[in-house]
């Protein structure tokens, strides 16, 4: 006899909505589109756009990385009566998107540069802030809705297409600016509205993974204090092995993070971003759907090291071949130059297939019946 079942079709595709809000909030504020606005777009009067665009995001993301451990001992102790996860998925999203939109709007042409800064830095703690809250309880739901390993992973394979599907909405309509008409020549507005999109979409996910999930199980263990969870990080190995994992994560990402300037300051045209989100979403599909899938097959004898192991070597070979074959042609050329049409294929290809593999990464850490390392880690 299994293991007993608990998710109905409604509650999975309630939880994935909730994942496809995710989706549409990092395809627009975590993504190669916000990193653009900023350098081109909301401080592109500024001397040095770059330098102040790289300030911003490193001290947030040191901020934000104080922050997601302090959320997660909140939630930890949370205990109302429509469970422990679920009243910030309710609430929190109400504030994203208002801090999102606010983001988008820019900033008022006559307010001075130190104003326009601090304004940008207090926007971008905000959204940290915001979506913390939202975004621990919901990765954490899906523990607390189903105690059944492998109907997880059927849960991560849904989610997972509903969250590429929502994600990439957004994040398209900004790539495919540089072809629309007034779009192209206003790049804020493009903007300002893939974000009201994504703001919109956010709260109306977020009301069907509020109403139509149960929380099962409750977490009874006591929670570790924020010192005693930095000072697993270095006593616990799983733990510390999987902090590497995650760093490592990133260091993939930053591939597709660059694209925008690769096809806009290299390629001198955004029109070659809408290929690269074309050819990078049927990936997200594949890993998403392939990976639970891969994992459900093996049951007991998946090994998810095993399965990052090969996704890093094969991350390695893309870089390494994306180097090899379009060096001459991106640092041979005359400032201004266009680059060749083949070397412009081969970036839309390399940044597609790396993208692809960052999902599987992700999936892989974040996805699949990964409870054997779950309980090693708490261990």
């Amino acid at each position: 006899m299994g293991e007993e079942t608990y998710l109905t079709w409604r509650e999975t595709i309630s939880y994935a909505l909730g994942r496809g809000a995710q989706g549409m909030f990092t395809s627009m504020t975590g993504s190669k589109y916000l990193n653009y606005f900023l350098t081109n777009v909301l401080f592109s009067s500024f001397s040095n756009p770059m330098g102040i665009a790289s300030k911003i995001r490193l001290y947030c993301g040191i901020f934000d990385a104080i922050n997601d451990p302090m959320m997660g001992v909140i939630v930890d102790k949370t205990r109302t009566k429509e469970g422990q996860m679920r009243p910030y998925i309710r609430r929190a999203p109400w504030f994203i998107a208002a801090v999102m939109i606010l983001f988008f709007v820019g900033i008022p042409s006559q307010m001075p540069d130190w104003m326009c800064i601090a304004w940008t830095t207090l926007l971008f703690i905000g959204l940290d802030v915001t979506y913390t809250a939202f975004d621990i309880p919901m990765g954490a739901l899906a523990f607390a809705i189903t105690p059944n390993g492998i109907e997880r992973t059927k849960l991560y394979g849904v989610s997972s297409i509903v969250r590429s599907v929502s994600g990439v909405l957004p994040g398209l309509f900004v790539a495919c600016a540089g072809w629309l008409p007034y779009f192209n020549t206003h790049t804020a507005k493009a903007y300002l509205t893939g974000g009201c999109v994504s703001a919109i979409g956010i709260l109306v996910f977020t009301r069907f993974t509020f109403k139509n999930t149960k929380e099962r199980t409750v977490h009874h263990e006591e929670s570790p204090s924020v010192a005693e969870c930095f000072s697993l990080l270095f006593s616990n190995r799983p733990l510390l092995m999987l902090f590497l994992a995650n760093i490592f994560f990133l260091i993939v990402k930053v591939t597709n993070q660059v694209s925008f300037y690769f096809v806009a300051d290299l390629m001198f045209t955004t029109k070659y971003n809408v290929f690269i989100d074309i050819i990078t979403f049927p990936g997200f599909l594949i890993a998403g759907v392939g990976v639970p899938k891969l994992v459900e097959k093996l049951g007991t004898k998946s090994d998810p090291r095993k399965f990052f192991r090969a996704c890093c070597i094969i991350a390695i070979v893309l870089h390494v071949l994306f180097y090899v074959t379009c060096r001459n042609g991106y640092l041979g050329k005359e400032v201004g130059e266009v680059v060749s049409l083949p070397i412009g294929i081969l970036t839309v290809i390399f940044t597609g297939l790396t993208s692809s593999l960052n999902t599987a990464i992700r999936e892989i850490l974040t996805g699949g019946d990964l409870d054997n390392e779950t309980l090693t880690v708490k261990r």
